[in-house]
């Protein structure tokens, strides 16, 4: 169990809506950096090294296509690189596509943080009683994307244990890829169904049952919250008063070393990295504990 998962389903559920909107409403280069790379410590502490640099290997080169896209077509700026089909490729176009390229990522990130924190027990622990309907089928297709790829994966390696479709002809795979896409959505629809009449059979939804949690919520989690309430605040702040502003168009805006915007850049650092430097500390105490046994 991970040092940030520990928390309340309320200070998660709380951080991952301040960084995904905070990340989402921004282009500001600093901004998305600390954000990108917040995301990217933080996924590394999640997950093994295997599984992050594969999840690079996908992640940049979505990152390039996005960002060579907008020059492509957008064409406005005042710093001509060069011409492609006598239309100008501007230097502001660039930097704006690779500026909402960074962003998509960073929110592809934080959702993939948020699948392996925010588990499906602790949404409908906080939305279960409020929309119980709701809050079953959002948990349910969170729940589907790591179940799917599995069972994908479960079930390939059966058909390839069995011989069939272990040819390098083409057709073959593509007969294969057919028939794994039609196992997979009958044993999803199966699925469905079979913890729909779970869920009916205990009687969820229902008013005036009652639930069990083992989550409780202490003054360490009020603490948590009341900071991230406040980097939160702060951050909003900033950019509301346009303290952390930033144009692409016609021409970019130089990045702005004030001791307001140092403190701006300060603020949204603390949130983007604080799950990081959480499981970092927790990470140096258990080694020295575990040096001194």
């Amino acid at each position: 169990m991970k040092a940030f998962s520990n928390f309340h389903p309320l200070v998660l559920f709380f951080y991952f809506i301040s960084v995904l909107l905070l990340t989402m409403f921004t282009l500001h280069p600093v901004l998305l950096f600390f954000s990108l790379l917040g995301a990217v410590l933080f996924a590394s502490m999640l997950e093994t090294p295997r599984a992050v640099l594969v999840s690079l290997g996908f992640y940049v080169p979505m990152f390039l296509l996005i960002a060579v896209t907008n020059p492509l077509f957008s064409h406005n700026g005042v710093t001509p690189l060069f011409f492609m089909n006598d239309n100008p490729v501007t230097l502001e176009a660039i930097l704006y596509g690779a500026a909402a390229a960074g962003m998509v990522i960073s929110v592809m990130y934080w959702c993939r943080c948020y699948n392996t924190v925010v588990t499906s027990d602790k949404f409908l622990y906080l939305f279960g009683k409020l929309i119980p309907k709701l809050s079953l089928i959002l948990s349910m297709a969170l729940r589907f994307v790591p179940l799917f790829t599995a069972q994908v994966k479960k079930i390939s390696r059966i058909q390839k244990t069995m011989g069939l479709y272990s040819s390098e002809s083409k057709v073959d795979r593509l007969r294969g890829g057919f028939r794994v896409f039609s196992a997979i959505v009958t044993w999803s629809l199966e699925n469905a169904v079979d913890t729909a009449a779970s869920m009916r059979a205990r009687g969820y939804g229902l008013p005036g049952r009652s639930n069990y949690s083992i989550y409780r919520f202490t003054p360490r989690d009020g603490a948590a919250l009341g900071i991230l309430a406040v980097l939160l605040g702060g951050s909003l702040w900033g950019m509301k008063t346009k303290v952390l502003e930033f144009s692409y168009y016609p021409r970019v805006a130089a990045l702005s070393l004030t001791p307001v915007v140092l403190a701006g850049y300060a603020v949204v650092s603390a949130l983007m990295f604080l799950p990081f430097l959480i499981e970092v500390k927790e990470n140096l105490v258990w080694n020295y504990f575990r040096s001194k046994i």
